[in-house]
């Protein structure tokens, strides 16, 4: 954590706090984005937060970054914060240079490029933004190994889609296109650790959202009557309360967790366990979120569907819960021996995935 974490968070919940309502965050059905918000963050330097100052990044550290990406979830902030901010950090990961102009990923199974005479062909799906970046950070599996390679998307096929929150999912077609910078070879420690990035950005933003479920909860049961009084004061309703907030609390502890072990390298599977989590609390904060304002449902009128959505969309996207799971089983399979206990309480930094 840096020193400047606590006042970097204060002004991001700031400024997402005064700029974002349910209207801005709906301009994205309509095939907007909230541009004049994205200059805020650009002229704040957040989108070169955890960047070193070689380059030409604000500095901090992954700790800060991975929370404003969950206040970019609290707010559904309609911008391309996370996967921009994702890109440059794989970028300098990789001993390449951050792009400052706006980059977005595909690092998934779901592509087929390839290089030939120091150019870039191929096409991805569902790919964030792509129609609003100009350039793409993608994987490519050449015969000695996968690469990162940045390239221009200004002479690209792109064809619109969305996902289920109406975020950005496009198809990108990529014919003999330039390519900017490529990595080396990259090895199995590198790519799992990419991906382990990639989930933990995902995280973050599901931790965020689930909070804000949580705050859209309570506060409606403070303002809808029944019979006269709140139904906060109805039982049932606490009880769905408690456990929702049980929930909330439950993914902060577990992102706080995450957080500080890819600070400190001392991982011991804990991205892996709170994705494993995220898929329970998924489901119980939707379904009592919208269980407790069963007057209104599901209907458009109301945030709680913007944040919902954006749950079940994120729990689909990126690596499952099913490739955690294999990881996690293997790990348990080869390092515990005959003594679970010793396995569970081993000390940070012995064990290696």
């Amino acid at each position: 954590m840096s020193e400047m974490k606590e006042m970097i968070l204060d002004v991001v919940d700031r400024v997402l706090k005064e700029n974002v309502d349910k209207d801005l965050v709906d301009i994205l059905e309509d095939g907007k984005w909230a541009k004049d918000l994205w200059d805020i963050f650009l002229e704040n330097g957040m989108t070169t937060v955890a960047i070193s100052e070689k380059n030409e990044g604000a500095g901090g550290d992954l700790d800060d970054l991975l929370n404003i990406v969950r206040l970019t979830g609290k707010y559904a902030a309609p911008i391309p914060f996370a996967e921009v901010t994702f890109a440059n950090t794989l970028l300098e990961y990789v001993s390449l240079k951050p792009s400052d102009s706006l980059v977005t990923y595909m690092i998934s199974g779901n592509q087929n490029f390839f290089i030939e005479d120091n150019r870039i062909s191929g096409a991805a799906s569902n790919i964030p933004w792509a129609r609003y970046a100009e350039k793409l950070l993608v994987l490519v599996n050449e015969v000695d190994g996968p690469q990162l390679v940045l390239v221009e998307l200004l002479h690209a096929d792109i064809t619109p889609s969305t996902n289920l929150a109406g975020e950005p999912r496009d198809t990108v077609v990529l014919k003999n296109s330039k390519i900017v910078q490529v990595s080396d070879i990259l090895n199995f420690e590198q790519m799992h650790h990419i991906t382990k990035l990639e989930t933990a950005f995902r995280l973050a933003l599901i931790t965020g959202a689930i909070e804000k479920v949580n705050e859209l909860t309570v506060q409606y049961t403070k303002e809808r009557e029944q019979f006269g009084r709140p139904i906060h004061r109805f039982q049932l309703v606490q009880q769905h309360l408690v456990q929702l907030a049980g929930e909330s609390a439950v993914m902060q502890a577990a992102f706080n967790n995450f957080t500080a072990a890819l600070l400190n390298d001392s991982n011991q599977n804990e991205v892996a366990f709170t994705c494993l989590r995220a898929e329970e609390a998924i489901t119980l904060a939707a379904t009592i979120g919208h269980q407790v304002l069963a007057a209104i449902g599901t209907t458009y009128e109301h945030a709680l569907q913007q944040y919902t959505r954006r749950l079940w969309s994120w729990r689909d996207e990126g690596v499952h819960s099913d490739y955690w799971s294999d990881l996690i089983a293997t790990d348990l399979l080869e390092n515990s021996g005959n003594n679970l206990w010793d396995y569970l309480t081993r000390n940070k930094g012995e064990v290696k995935i």
